[in-house]
Order: structure tokens, then C-alpha cells, then sequence
């Protein structure tokens, strides 16, 4: 066996924490688990878990790297999960293992640098676009929240640049939308993109929209299934998805591409193909042909930020090695 890294990509809603080497610029994962955050109290708690799990497997790794939906301190020696009440303790982690600090990443940071592992299988294409290979790319996407992350050409690799874009504030395209940001100005004051682009999002579409409360996942299963209330709703969130990924890529001129990751494009494929989400995309006023030009691309592998992770580590374990 070679030298193994220890990865983590920890969410609002799930973790997964894996052992991978690193072959060809390719993670192969040698022990991998994924955790309900729901079940810890703390995340010291499942970091004990996992490294109950990995046994002996986890001897002697030769890095590691958390990506988290957060954000990482100026230090880099802890991070703050957004939507739970959970600090990551870089240190702590890496004592478990005898190693220094491990390194800490925003998750979507992670995702950024799992693009370059992605296999074409796992990127359904929306708009082709006329890519420039050292172009911008933008890599966004809902989960529990709404993540964003900015990679630069540079020496022949990409710079990750991590942002959080999902806290701009949300800007209605139309009467709907209008609805929905008066609604959460009410409830919350600021209103964030986050808020409507994102699972709880979602829900709090459906429930201005229809007038009921329900899980994102069902309110999903629903559309899909043509039900009019929930296809409603989820054409909602799509339209201001779409325009919202636009605007992103207009800041940064995302002529590389654009990356829509996170759980919820995967879940909604289907939707996404309809064409509602590229022609938000797309209306961009005098910009508009602009934004036709950048490709827009569904990643469907839901390892993203593990891989990303894991080549990050790798990064740094060679970084150090190097500087050593």
C-alpha cells in the first residue's frame, strides 16, 4: 500500500471521511464511510468514530484534509460549520492520527480542486458553451446550503480561490420571485441567495408557493412525478438557480465553464434539462450572449469534495515535502 491521506468532506447534513491514495492524479479511496451529522452531538465525536472504523488502516497516513461548509479561521486551525453548532479542531484531528494539524478547507474550496478527478461520465453538459481552457471556472452548488468556489489557471494547474457567494443577497427576476423575497424579508430581514437556493430553500418555496411544509426531497420526488404544486415550486427554484449561477459567472467571467455540484442538481436532473435553468442563466440583458458562451455542466459524482479533499492533502503533504 501507498501512502494514504486522510479526506473528509463534512456537511450540514452528512460527512463523509475517507483513507485514499493518491495514483495518476487520481484518489483511489481504500476505506471510506459516510455519517449522518444529525447522530453527533459534536464533531469530535464522529471524528472518534471514524477513527474507531478505519482501525489499522488508518496507521501512519502521511496527511490529511477536511473540507467543511464553513468557514476556515485566518489560522487555518479551525472552522465553523454554517448550519450546525460544530467547530473542526485541526489539531485535534491530526493528533488522532500522530500528524500536525490537518489541513482545513471550505467544501466547496474541495469541490473546486475534485474537478480535475471528475470523469467525463459524471458531467452532464446544459449549455456547451465555447470554453477557453485557461479560462475562470466557477464551481456553485445547493445543498443544506449554497456553496461557490473559483478556480484560476495558474502554471499549468488552477488555483482554488473559496468564496461565499452564497450570502450575497438574493435578487428577484420576477413576480414569483418577488413573492418569495418579500416573504423571507419578513421572516429573516437580509435576504440571502442561500435562502432561496438551497435545500431548506426549497422548502420554504414550496410552503410561500403552496401554502404547505414538506421536505425538500419529497417536494423533489413530487416534480418529478409531475404533481403541479411541487413542479411549481421546484420551477421556482430552478428559474432563480439558473439566474443566480449566471450572475456568479458574469462576476468572473467563468468563460472556463461552470460546475453546478452540491446534492440537490443531481436529484433534479431532469428539471435542470428543461431548459428553464440555461435560459436564466442566459438573460443577462445587453451580457446575454456572454453568458451563452460559457458552458454550464451538472457534476453527478457525489464524491466531489472527498476527491477534492483527498488531492488537496496530497497537495500539501508534497508542499511540505518540498519546502522540507
Amino acid at each position: 500500500m501507498g501512502t494514504t491521506f486522510i479526506c473528509g468532506d463534512v456537511g450540514g447534513t452528512k460527512a463523509l471521511l475517507a483513507l485514499a491514495e493518491i495514483a495518476d492524479g487520481q484518489p483511489r479511496f481504500v476505506f471510506r464511510q459516510r455519517y449522518e451529522c444529525a447522530e453527533f452531538a459534536a464533531f469530535d465525536e464522529l471524528h472518534a468514530r471514524f477513527c474507531r472504523d478505519a482501525g489499522a488502516l488508518a496507521q501512519r497516513p502521511g496527511g490529511g484534509c477536511l473540507a467543511v461548509a464553513g468557514t476556515v479561521a485566518d489560522d487555518g486551525l479551525s472552522a465553523k460549520i454554517t448550519n450546525l453548532p460544530w467547530t473542526v479542531d485541526a489539531a485535534r484531528c491530526g493528533a488522532a492520527f500522530g500528524l500536525p494539524p490537518l489541513l482545513l478547507a471550505n467544501d466547496f474550496a474541495a469541490a473546486a480542486a475534485g474537478i480535475a478527478a471528475v470523469a467525463s461520465a459524471d458531467l452532464v453538459t446544459l449549455q456547451a458553451g465555447d470554453a477557453l481552457p485557461d479560462g475562470v471556472r466557477l464551481v456553485i452548488g445547493a445543498g443544506t446550503g449554497l456553496g461557490m468556489a473559483i478556480l484560476l489557471p495558474s502554471h499549468g494547474s488552477w488555483r482554488v480561490l473559496p468564496g461565499e457567494g452564497g450570502h450575497v443577497g438574493f435578487s428577484p427576476q420576477d413576480e414569483t420571485q418577488a413573492r418569495i423575497h418579500a416573504a423571507l424579508l419578513r421572516e429573516h430581514g437580509r435576504v440571502t441567495a442561500e435562502r432561496v437556493i438551497s435545500g431548506p430553500g426549497l422548502a420554504a418555496i414550496h410552503r410561500i408557493l403552496a401554502g404547505e411544509d414538506a421536505a425538500p426531497a419529497a417536494i423533489a420526488a413530487r416534480a418529478l412525478a409531475a404533481e403541479p404544486t411541487a413542479r411549481r415550486s421546484v420551477e421556482a427554484f430552478v428559474a432563480a438557480y439558473g439566474a443566480y449561477a449566471g450572475d456568479m459567472a458574469l462576476a468572473v467571467l467563468a468563460r472556463g465553464g461552470v460546475y453546478l455540484a452540491g446534492g440537490i442538481a443531481a436529484k433534479i436532473l431532469p428539471l435542470l434539462q428543461g431548459g428553464a435553468f440555461v435560459a436564466a442563466f442566459d438573460a443577462k440583458a445587453e451580457h446575454a450572449a456572454l453568458a451563452a458562451r460559457m458552458p454550464v455542466h451538472v457534476v453527478t459524482d457525489a464524491e466531489l469534495g472527498l476527491k477534492g479533499a483527498a488531492l488537496l492533502a496530497a497537495g500539501a503533504a508534497a508542499a511540505q515535502k518540498g519546502g522540507g
